[in-house]
């Protein structure tokens, strides 16, 4: 961090030392860094420094190194920007996020200046979730969708998701599978216009949640590819990323009724305006479909991944029943 962005920081938490830096990983492909900066004499005692710069040449650890990859994660750092600026301050504590507390733009150049999690009590990460892990994230994602139903995503995705058809037409170009490849705009379409949207996460894996110690509490990190979509999108992805195929198949029906519970006294909570049941009737019919967008991408992106598995087939089967 140089002597001017070191000067932000000390500045805008109103410290007068920076005491530590703690590397806590590189941006994908090579477009920054995240640190935790341990601070003295202000009002945090440590934050978290998210530091986009663009690279000479991007490393993506699969090749993919296109001009449009680099527009892509571009775009997506101003939307986060966008994000914290514009849309952070209508969370609540049912869908906690990081405080913003600063942020500074410059060309190919972000920088935010975030809450640290630890400091608030979300001090646990998982790699793998036990029940109870999965209820307080599926928790989460009712009450951010509840709370952000037909909001008009402007300065954000206007489809959000990091694998939506129109952002990875490299993806596509290289699938072999004719059977997604015919099938892919129809699930685009199906999803983009359903009735009932709200805006989602967009990256809704177990690694962007943060817990506390007995996990009945999550925060969610990392809003770069939020936008609008149907709320199945971040249901499905998050499900991919702590499940295997039997668990999915085992625990899916358990799973999805316990979100749209949870999203039913969400939406009641919130006074949403909203029919529900046709709202569930929707996205329960369109689950499968986003399972299948996913998969689109994934087989175009990495073939071999463990997540083209026999309970990728069983929604592939269901999602291509519903192609009128």
């Amino acid at each position: 961090m140089n002597a001017e962005l070191e000067a932000l920081v000390l500045n805008e938490t109103h410290s007068t030392e920076i005491c530590q830096t703690i590397h806590i990983q590189d941006l994908w492909s090579g477009y920054g860094v995240i640190e935790k900066i341990a601070l003295a004499g202000g009002d945090y005692n440590s934050v978290i420094v998210k530091h986009i710069k663009a690279p000479n040449q991007s490393n993506h650890p699969r090749g993919w190194n296109s001009d449009l990859s680099h527009r892509r994660k571009i775009n997506s750092y101003q939307v986060e920007c966008n994000w914290y600026e514009n849309y952070s301050g209508l969370c609540t504590d049912s869908h906690r996020i990081p405080q913003l507390i600063a942020k500074k733009e410059m060309e190919s150049e972000f920088m935010l200046i975030l809450e640290d999690l630890d400091d608030s009590g979300y001090e646990k990460r998982c790699y793998e979730l036990d029940q109870k892990g999965i209820a307080s994230c599926l928790m989460w994602l009712a009450s951010f969708h509840a709370n952000f139903l037909n909001t008009n995503p402007k300065g954000l995705w206007d489809h959000g998701c990091y694998w939506h058809l129109e952002t990875r037409p490299d993806e596509l170009e290289v699938l072999t599978d004719k059977t997604l490849i015919k099938a892919a705009p129809i699930w685009d379409h199906q999803l983009n216009n359903a009735k009932y949207k709200t805006l989602v996460h967009g990256d809704a894996k177990t690694a962007n949640f943060c817990f506390s110690s007995d996990l009945e509490r999550v925060s969610a990190v990392d809003f770069q590819y939020v936008g609008a979509g149907c709320g199945m999108k971040d249901v499905a992805y998050f499900m991919s990323s702590c499940l295997d195929e039997d668990a999915c198949v085992k625990n899916e029906g358990q799973i999805l009724e316990q979100y749209f519970t949870y999203l039913k006294s969400a939406c009641a909570e919130n006074s949403a305006n909203v029919n529900f049941s046709e709202l569930e009737e929707e996205w329960r019919t369109l689950y499968p479909i986003a399972w299948c967008d996913f998969l689109r991408f994934l087989k175009g992106w990495s073939p071999g991944h463990w997540k083209v598995n026999n309970y990728s087939q069983k929604m592939l089967k269901i999602a291509l029943s519903k192609i009128k």
